[in-house]
């Protein structure tokens, strides 16, 4: 499937736009399927590996599909973070998502931009696409109905269903088609070149895929890196480094001292751009600490609720707040549960990235700017509004 991704992924994007086409492209899907982490994992891998057909920079196109990611799955009303900041402030979860078009629309518009302008004209010649389109079509059977694996997934988690299922259905579908129309390579990788009839050895050749990933032999040192990757153990450090963020995040908030720091932190608001910047400071540092985004949005959610009312601010702007801080600076992390896929799933470092993920970078500033300003922030009234009209139906 991935081959098959950059075969007709080289013919449809032009090197020119092809940073902000694939932001565009991630933030669509993204909107619909409310996962930037599946995004990443699907889309992601094969625009990665089309940046690397046209010579383009690995660590930009990280940073845009970074940033079209995070861009949808904050504005999905699918998401786990959107939904789970909506409840943390206890807001309406749709009009959550349309207060964060303030912060949104306009960060992306102009980390759009940005990709658009440093468009390279200097990727490869057509010459040399053409060369690695004959590559992958004398190494693999390439077809549009490869790419059904990848459907199938979008369209799994499109219907809602839990995103560990849709994986692995999808893992699976990919390799009855690795063993349908690509079983040269499976025998290959099983290390026998006998009788396709053999199931077993085409067994062996898909399970080793799945534990340790496909290795490329092609003679074509370009190639072989570009498909030499995945399986399960390419993942472990990630799972591991999870593990550990996620038990010393649990740590840090059953023993009081994330509460205590953010009591700490809120001495300090003397006004309502002070409240946004010690919010954001407040999300990126539970990032930092806890390695974790959902406990960046959960505890700074239930601890500032109060003081936004004091400050007659409806809890909108602090939900909004959550998101644009916590959620899109979590990729920016290395050791952070985001940062850390991240990093594993596009195979670039967390700080090579980082300054090409526009987006993200942008968000927390502009929620900052509008705070001084005073722009775009609901008054408290709002949210009595909102508990008078939701009163009856309780």
């Amino acid at each position: 499937t991935v081959p098959a991704m950059i075969y007709y992924g080289v013919q449809i994007l032009d090197p020119g736009i092809f940073y902000a086409a694939s932001a565009a492209i991630c933030a669509i899907v993204a909107v619909s399927i409310g996962s930037s982490w599946t995004v990443a994992g699907t889309l992601g891998i094969g625009l990665m590996g089309i940046a690397g057909s046209f010579e383009l920079s690995p660590a930009i196109t990280a940073g845009a599909i970074i940033s079209g990611a995070y861009f949808g799955d904050k504005l999905s009303p699918m998401s786990d973070t959107t939904n789970l900041a909506a409840a943390a402030a206890s807001v309406d979860l749709f009009d959550h998502i349309r207060h964060m078009l303030w912060t949104t629309i306009p960060s992306f518009a102009i980390a759009l931009l940005i990709f658009a302008l440093i468009g390279s004209s200097e990727g490869a010649t057509p010459e040399q696409i053409q060369s690695l389109q004959t590559s992958l079509t004398s190494e693999f059977n390439i077809g549009l109905h490869l790419l059904l694996p990848l459907v199938l997934m979008l369209g799994l988690v499109f219907k809602r269903f839990p995103a560990f299922p849709s994986i692995v259905i999808s893992a699976l579908a990919g390799a009855v088609f690795a063993v349908l129309f690509q079983p040269e390579q499976v025998l290959k990788l099983a290390g026998d070149a006998g009788e396709l009839a053999s199931g077993f050895v085409l067994l062996k050749g898909v399970w080793i895929a799945l534990f340790d990933g496909y290795v490329s032999n092609s003679g074509d040192k370009f190639l072989d890196a570009l498909h030499s990757k995945g399986g399960m153990s390419s993942m472990l450090n990630t799972v591991w480094l999870i593990i550990s963020a996620l038990g010393f995040g649990g740590v840090l908030e059953r023993t009081g001292i994330l509460s205590y720091l953010l009591g700490l932190a809120l001495r300090g608001v003397k006004s309502v751009g002070s409240l946004i910047v010690t919010t954001v400071l407040t999300c990126i540092g539970t990032n930092i600490l806890a390695a974790d985004q959902f406990i960046a949005v959960a505890i700074p959610g239930r601890m500032y609720k109060d003081a936004y009312g004091e400050k007659n601010l409806s809890r909108l702007n602090l939900s909004r707040t959550l998101e644009d801080s916590a959620t899109l600076t979590s990729a920016l992390i290395p050791w952070n549960t985001c940062g850390a896929y991240m990093s594993a799933t596009l195979g670039v470092a967390t700080f090579t990235y980082a300054p090409y993920a526009f987006f993200n970078l942008l968000c927390p500033l502009i929620a900052i700017v509008y705070g001084f300003a005073h722009v775009a922030l609901k008054p408290a009234s709002y949210d009595l509004d909102q508990d008078a009209v939701s009163a009856p139906a309780q």
